[in-house]
């Protein structure tokens, strides 16, 4: 039988020197953590080989052979045995009726749980390279990359089933190096964008490299091979030349009695590339396709060790920064230098003390951040945020681990225990909290899904939508045609919903509904008073934006909340047309209540007609003079009234003197009622319910408004408003407390 996932094989691309030191204490504490059974591997191997032997994966290899070469793998970058003989139980549980069972009986039930969660995991990774996000592209390629990567982390509660897949995964590309059998693009991407970054940011240098050089081969193989060629030596002797020079280093600086350790490695195809196209570069533009790190004891030591590195080679000026003395921003600090040898090969040369080396590698500078940092790199994927801190979480507790390297207890390092990891129908991946449910799963792919969601799935079985979700399970939603959430599901007791965001979708769905049922309310409140006042005509917009709303809904709310007064609607569906209008007269005005006879008195004469001029409108106790018109009696205006200015210079003989009656004077118990029209000009900052608020003043005040003008402009409103008073005193009382409206800019008589 052909299993249903392809992966894993002899290094086409040597390992490389860097890391050496490193690497094995980071995988040793990790293997270390499996139980110590004697012959373990033996017992593995001939556990799996009758089960094996004639099997292949989707991509032709033996079973067998791959699991051999995994084992190879492991071996080389320091894993034990019983993580080795792992392996061959992973692949043998593909073909055992009951895996669980059968693997712990024989081997107990630390082998059976990291067989079956690598099993299930390459699977489901399976799914998500045949899924629709893996066939995405720009900004949504990256994004379904990331994730991945947090879910091969997230699914794997021990950093064992990483490293097994890491090593599987090396295996896979060597075969199809070697055999020249084509490969599935998607595959390469993976390799590319998921597993060789874990590599990097865990530490295990030579699989990263060789696991970016091998994609790079099958994804661009002309550019693969257009750079090979101009590469002037073999890889092997690249290599070699760099471990002599780093040994001679190494001795020189003992020498002159400096303490150090120095590292060096070649550029590898894939990352000579990255520079080129990240910095536009050319080929022969590169000065650091050969690097080496010197790492000393003190910051005195580093400047000393540049000083003799430029005394011994020839430096390069161009290619100097002091990054010791001036730090980057993010605090990394070393020497960088580019040299040339006796031969003109150049070489670059990073020099610090263990401290920067320390902050570089696991600080906000650390390596696999800077190379992969975004804009600022050259792989287009940011390193930041609560992922990539928990990498570095991760990297110190491998360091720790080793100090555990004879515990027979495995240590499930649980870092991503908070986040789980699902598939849809078409296979693509979604992230959630732990502990979420098929309702969390339905808004976090779409808000609509998750209102009209009914029914779930789990792997093809119906299950009650507040199952919790598993990690690598695929998900499928029943979803009405319409309709909403349950309120049951906002109960924290019936375990419907795990996710903050799906909780406030829920809350935001029933706060529209109540609000649509509030507006809902107002409109018919008002199309009530329309047709009580027999204006059904009017079109409701206009009437919104006479009176400051910027929507029929934002008027219909307020009305339905009752927080807006029927009457402003009222005295805007019938406004007084003015009896004397002058050019230009833009006030909404009603003939005042109680206007008798004997308000105002002319001098020397009795019953003279009189009316109060529109463009002033005088109020007791103004200063008041008299016009006399032709045929419509006296016009009583304001003494400083602009209009009456003028008449009093251009035609003094018509200028009488008048004033108001005692009733007009009277003030308090037993007073005439006679009221005046008075406009208050208001300009504010427009707002939604302005004009609700200050006709609210008015309320308070006890001033009746008969008209009303609004405007806006640029956020500005203006207002005019004409009022009914006693008297002019008593205005501005009422002016005062307008003015302390939020927004009013200015209130004053007009």
């Amino acid at each position: 039988m052909n299993l249903p996932i392809a992966d894993t094989p002899q290094p086409l691309l040597a390992p490389s020197q860097e890391g050496r030191g490193r690497e094995p204490l980071l995988l040793s504490a990790a293997t270390a953590m499996l139980p110590k059974q004697a012959n373990m591997l033996a017992r593995a191997k001939a556990f799996a080989e009758p089960l094996l032997t004639d099997e292949t994966l989707r991509n032709g290899e033996n079973v067998l052979d791959h699991a051999h070469a995994v084992a190879r793998i492991l071996d080389e970058i320091g894993g034990s045995e019983a993580m080795q003989a792992a392996t061959y139980l992973i692949y043998a549980s593909f073909h055992l009726s009951n895996p669980h069972e059968a693997i712990a009986r024989r081997f107990g039930e630390t082998y059976a749980s990291l067989a079956l969660e690598t099993s299930k995991l390459m699977q489901v990774q399976g799914q998500a390279r045949s899924g629709s996000g893996a066939r995405k592209s720009g900004e949504a390629k990256i994004e379904h990359t990331e994730t991945v990567r947090k879910m091969l982390l997230a699914f794997s509660r021990d950093l064992r089933v990483v490293l097994i897949r890491l090593a599987s995964r090396l295996q896979t590309l060597r075969y199809h190096a070697n055999s020249k059998v084509p490969i599935d693009r998607l595959l390469a991407e993976e390799s590319l964008y998921v597993f060789a970054p874990l590599a990097n940011r865990l530490g295990i240098w030579q699989l990263k490299w060789e696991l970016e050089d091998l994609a790079f081969r099958f994804l661009e193989p002309d550019t693969y091979r257009e750079v090979a060629k101009q590469l002037d030596e073999k890889r092997r002797e690249r290599e070699h030349y760099m471990q002599t020079l780093c040994d001679t280093v190494c001795e020189q600086l003992q020498e002159r009695h400096i303490q150090a350790t120095v590292q060096g490695r070649p550029k590898h195809i894939y990352s000579i590339v990255k520079k080129m196209r990240g910095k536009s570069l050319e080929f022969d533009q590169l000065f650091d396709i050969r690097a080496m790190r010197i790492i000393v004891q003190t910051v005195e030591d580093c400047y000393e060790t540049l000083s003799w590195v430029h005394t011994r080679f020839t430096p390069v000026e161009a290619e100097f920064d002091d990054y010791i003395a001036k730090p980057k921003p993010n605090g990394y600090q070393s020497l960088h230098t580019v040299v040339r040898d006796e031969e003109g090969r150049a070489v670059e040369i990073q020099i610090r003390t263990q401290a920067m080396h320390d902050h570089a590698e696991n600080g906000v500078a650390a390596h696999w951040a800077y190379k992969e940092a975004g804009t600022k790199g050259y792989a287009g994927v940011s390193a930041t945020g609560e992922y990539d801190s928990k990498i570095a979480v991760l990297r110190q507790l491998l360091a720790w681990e080793r100090e555990f390297a004879d515990s027979d207890e495995v240590r499930a390092l649980g870092l991503f225990d908070d986040r789980i990891y699902v598939m849809t129908p078409n296979a693509s991946i979604v992230e959630l909290p732990k502990g979420a449910t098929p309702v969390d799963f339905a808004y976090t792919v779409h808000t609509n899904l998750g209102h009209r969601c009914r029914g779930a799935k789990i792997d093809g079985v119906m299950v009650a939508l507040n199952t919790p979700l598993q990690n690598g399970q695929t998900v499928e939603i029943t979803a009405a045609k319409e309709g909403g959430p349950s309120r049951d599901w906002l109960n924290k007791d019936l375990g419907y919903l795990c996710s903050q965001r799906a909780r406030s979708k829920v809350r935001a769905w029933f706060n529209a509904q109540a609000l649509q049922d509030t507006i809902a309310k107002g409109r018919d409140i008002v199309e009530k008073v329309l047709q009580r006042e027999g204006k059904t005509a009017l079109k409701l917009e206009d009437i919104a934006g006479q009176l400051g709303f910027k929507s029929t809904d934002a008027f219909f709310e307020m009305v339905g909340k009752d927080e807006f007064s029927l009457r402003t609607l009222e005295v805007l569906l019938h406004p007084a047309q003015p009896e004397d209008a002058q050019a230009g007269d833009d006030v909404v005005l009603r003939k005042p209540r109680n206007t008798g006879s004997g308000k105002v008195l002319v001098v020397g004469m009795d019953s003279l007609m009189t009316h109060l001029a529109k463009c002033c409108m005088p109020a007791p106790p103004d200063d008041i003079g008299g016009f006399i018109t032709r045929g419509k009696g006296v016009g009583i205006h304001r003494s400083d009234c602009p209009n009456f200015q003028k008449m009093l210079e251009t035609t003094p003989e018509r200028v009488i003197d008048v004033q108001w009656s005692d009733a007009g004077h009277a003030q308090g118990a037993g007073a005439s009622q006679s009221v005046y029209p008075v406009d208050i000009h208001v300009e504010a900052q427009d707002r939604q319910g302005l004009l609700r608020d200050i006709s609210d003043v008015f309320t308070r005040e006890r001033t009746n408004v008969i008209g009303v003008q609004t405007r806006s402009h640029k956020s500005t409103a203006t207002m005019t408003f004409t009022v009914e008073i006693q008297n002019a005193t008593r205005l501005q009382g009422v002016l005062a407390a307008v003015a302390q409206v939020q927004g009013v800019r200015s209130a004053r008589r007009k």
